[in-house]
């Protein structure tokens, strides 16, 4: 039976979804947005195609992120939306499959009720958790088992998790839910307070990705954006600098540089002269944004390295933690342990 089912590891963020396929790596990677007709219940789409309706939709329709700063905040959509994704993953199967779902480091006992609750419901025939900044290190390829210190940094869309690992396990950790989305919202702000111009949320991720930066640039950059002006409530275009997008998000970013200050002063002294000898590893979306490490190196005086693969390293992790799960199925919080499958 093991031979015919496919075990997923599956990388549930507040703003995207991958799923590694025991054996075959990532198979799905899409936003964790859904359409859904309000007069029916109807899911009209899911993914990618829905996160192209957001703040596009008739009155009868509305696209929205069921998972909010990495946890679920509306239960029967999330479960809907992990039932069609499995199945999306698994293709026709009669096998149900096992899966790991990795959440924050600080979720509570309820939160890791509730997604275990929506996994089983949605299709798993029994699911495991692993922590976030755990998933990222070993998808990384950091040997998490040696007795040596690792800090991980993971800035997702909708949590910030800082861990110091060590012997398998974590040793500190710290997660806040300021991320990439509290990063938009602050340059959403920025532009209707300087520029009395209203934008979207896609609009805001363009100018973070595109001309974004978290320190300096040596030369500034521009984009031109569109979105409503707030005094006539018409269209304008407006030019807005890299560095105005640097002003515009410093207080999240300051936020991530202070909670990665406070990991570090609890560390052991012999696991900070590892980290302060390694560097600090960066995995997450949030790593791919310019200057991010750079602003890190400057407060902490410790070398930043990002992941190779950044977004998809915990997804990684997650799915090669589906090798260990004999071996660890009783450290790992299970379905079975909260008897969600009596149900």
């Amino acid at each position: 039976m093991a031979f015919f089912r496919t075990d997923l590891g599956i990388d549930l963020g507040t703003a995207s979804i991958l799923v590694y396929a025991k054996n075959k790596g990532i198979v799905l990677n899409e936003p964790s947005v859904v359409a859904i007709d309000q007069a029916s219940g109807k899911f009209l789409a899911v993914g990618e195609e829905a996160r192209k309706m957001l703040g596009r939709t008739p009155g009868n329709i509305i696209a929205l992120r069921p998972m909010k700063d990495g946890v679920i905040s509306d239960y029967q959509i999330t479960e809907r939306m992990l039932k069609y994704f499995i199945n999306k993953a698994v293709g026709k199967s009669i096998f149900k499959p096992r899966v790991i779902i990795c959440v924050p480091s600080g979720v509570t006992e309820v939160e890791k009720r509730a997604v275990l609750e929506a996994s089983i419901h949605a299709g798993a025939s029994k699911t495991f958790l692993i922590e976030e900044p755990i998933a990222a290190a070993i998808g990384a390829g950091v040997d998490i088992t040696e007795p040596n210190g690792n800090m991980i940094v993971d800035i997702g869309g909708g949590t910030t998790d800082v861990a110091v690992i060590s012997l398998g396990g974590i040793v500190i950790s710290r997660s806040i839910k300021i991320a990439g989305d509290d990063c938009d919202e602050a340059i959403i702000r920025y532009i209707r307070k300087k520029h009395n111009v209203m934008i979207g949320e896609r609009t805001a991720e363009d100018l973070k990705i595109n001309i974004g930066t978290a320190f300096p640039r040596e030369k500034d950059v521009f984009m031109e954006v569109r979105g409503r002006n707030l005094l006539t409530g018409l269209p304008k275009t407006i030019t807005v600098s890299s560095d105005e997008l640097l002003e515009a998000m410093e207080e999240p970013l300051y936020q991530i540089v202070e909670t990665i200050h406070f990991v570090l002063e609890r560390t052991p002294p012999e696991l900070a002269a590892d980290i302060g000898n390694k560097g600090i590893l960066m995995t997450g979306g949030g790593a791919l944004l310019h200057g991010m490490d750079k602003l890190i190196t400057s407060k902490t005086k410790i070398e930043v390295n990002i992941a190779d693969d950044p977004i998809s390293a915990v997804a990684i992790g997650t799915g090669k933690a589906l090798d260990w799960v004999d071996l660890m199925e009783n450290d790992l919080v299970n379905s079975d342990s909260i008897g969600t499958n009596n149900y």
